[in-house]
């Protein structure tokens, strides 16, 4: 058995391709578009060392071209939950007992995969189960997994390091960083493929064995990263990919003795719902269970009277719109000062009048579908209550069509009221709401944006004046996880900016940093005395 300690290779930030006309890059992701486009795949559920077709076949379509089939998946029902469940028991002694430089290699090289042989599909799937452009596509489904991947390597080494400081005279301490005794439960959404993989990979990393069930409109990009665990050399049973609906999964996981954690992105809603039914359940778990959630978010941008117009404008049309906003860090509500209010909104809608919307297949496109029909029908709600409501205007887009795909324009709403609807409540869509406050009252702006929301998860704060930005960063300490100065509020980079959010946000367990990681694992503190007493009496007990 091989013994040392090894030094992993130096993570460092994968550089994101451009995909410009004539690139090789931009003719390979064409090419493996138009080959997944032409094919219909058969997804089954990854359990243990099976691949579990059920026959209750269900389709998958590009949400911008919704009549389109990408292939069928087959959903799983109650036993297939308790079958993954045992799975990964069953394979929890071997991988725990797993050296971790060999867990290591194995996530390394699901990293190089992705990088290299994988590149092209894992973007092309991204763009057409997820909508997302090549851009987007690249930054997440390639770029951020694969520094999840690498990072956390490099974090679990700095985990296991850890030791106490001292040792006393005769006395060994040491520091064992054990997994949890269980199972961890990883629940993921569709917005992010590299949140999909990390979820259930970044426990795994740790030793723990994970039951995976991802968002149904992320399973065909879900099955490529399986596909890539497979090769990497991922153990069967370590991680178990089903596709059961969520009342279902949780009814037998909440219930189980060994549940040990969930590592969830999603809505606050459910997660709440989680958060509840497993405090009730408390006393049938064997440990308590760690629970890491980040969810939703009402982001902001706020403007000092100091601010460059045409920054705060670019920092609104890319924050709040790339992805058709459907990030958790997308700007969904900005407060800009009078003063400049004029030049932002000239800036922001010839930004938005140049955006062209459409399938991620033609690469012109800025702009394409939200995810599915539930999605589209929400949003357009909001929009279309915003035209009939008093104090409120649209100032751009507004307009929406499902007949092919779940487009919706980019819309600006402008109110009068900063407790209007759209400045609270979460919209996860392409809608920014705007309101025009008096640049001489920036402190009570700033009142607003920390009191206005029951989130916490990103903000931005665009100022030229130093004293602002002071300001501002102090007042809203609480109101963000991942502040931003004169820059957008999303693009979270790993290893670089930690990402999460507290309030009604999450757990703030910071996704891409040693803290998550620190959540997948339960210490266990050895003391070694060379030489044991052998009698009870201390010196103060003789006589004089």
């Amino acid at each position: 058995m091989l013994k040392g300690f090894f030094n992993v290779p130096a993570p460092k930030n994968e550089p994101v391709k451009a995909y410009a006309p004539g690139s090789p890059e931009r003719a390979e992701l064409q090419k493996t578009l138009k080959e997944l486009r032409s094919q219909e795949i058969d997804v089954p559920m990854y359990i243990g060392s099976e691949e579990v077709r059920t026959g209750n076949k269900k389709p998958m379509s590009p949400p911008h071209d919704h009549q389109h089939i990408l292939g069928y998946f087959h959903e799983g029902d109650a036993s297939h939950v308790e079958q993954a469940i045992n799975a990964a028991l069953g394979a929890k002694a071997a991988w725990e007992t797993m050296e971790w430089e060999q867990r290591a290699a194995i996530f390394l090289k699901a990293a190089d995969l992705l990088a290299g042989p994988y590149r092209a599909k894992i973007n092309a799937a991204t763009m057409l189960g997820q909508s997302k452009n090549a851009f987007q596509a690249e930054i997440d489904a390639a770029c951020e997994f694969i520094d999840f991947l690498k990072f956390n390597v490099q974090y679990m080494t700095e985990i296991y390091a850890q030791q106490p400081p001292v040792s006393g005279d005769g006395v060994w301490n040491r520091v064992e960083q054990r997994p949890l005794e269980g199972f961890v439960f990883a629940l993921t959404p569709f917005n992010f493929t590299a949140i999909a993989g990390n979820l259930p990979t970044s426990a795994a990393m740790m030793g723990n064995t994970i039951v995976w069930k991802p968002a149904y409109t992320q399973i065909y990009s879900a099955k490529v990263l399986m596909d890539v665990f497979k090769e990497a050399g991922v153990p069967d049973g370590v991680i178990n990919l089903i596709y059961v609906d969520g009342p279902t999964a949780g009814d037998i996981i909440f219930n189980h003795p060994d549940f040990a954690g969930i590592h969830f992105t999603g809505s606050t809603g459910v997660f709440q719902h989680i958060w509840k039914t497993i405090g009730e359940n408390i006393f049938k778990y064997k440990s308590y269970p760690r629970i890491v959630g980040e969810t939703g978010g009402k982001d902001f941008v706020i403007a000092h009277k100091s601010a460059n117009p045409k920054a705060v404008a670019v920092g609104l049309s890319r924050g709040a719109f790339e992805f058709q906003g459907q990030k958790c860090s997308a700007a969904s509500r900005a407060y800009i000062p009078n003063n400049i209010w004029a030049d932002v909104k000239k800036y922001l809608l010839e930004d938005l009048s140049s955006m062209k919307m459409g399938p991620t297949e033609d690469f012109s496109n800025f702009i394409n579908a939200v995810i599915d029909e539930k999605s589209f029908d929400k949003i357009s709600k909001y929009i279309t209550e915003a035209k009939g409501a008093e104090g409120v205007e649209i100032i751009s887009g507004g307009n929406f069509d499902k007949s092919k795909g779940y487009f919706i324009e980019p819309t600006v709403i402008v109110t009068q009221d900063p407790m209007y609807k759209t400045m609270q409540e979460e919209i996860f869509g392409p809608v920014l709401t705007i309101y025009v406050y008096n640049a001489e009252h920036f402190e009570e702006a700033l009142e607003l944006v920390d009191q206005t929301s029951p989130y916490a998860l990103t903000g931005a704060i665009f100022s030229t004046d130093r004293y602002a930005i002071e300001f501002a960063t102090k007042k809203l300490r609480n109101a963000a996880g991942n502040f931003y100065i004169n820059d957008k509020p999303t693009g979270a980079v790993v290893g670089q900016q930690p990402f999460g959010g507290a309030r009604a946000s999450g757990t703030n367990d910071k996704a891409g940093s040693m803290i998550n990681l620190l959540r997948w694992v339960s210490p266990r503190t050895i003391k070694e005395t060379f030489v044991s007493p052998v009698d009870y009496r201390y010196p103060f007990l003789g006589e004089e």
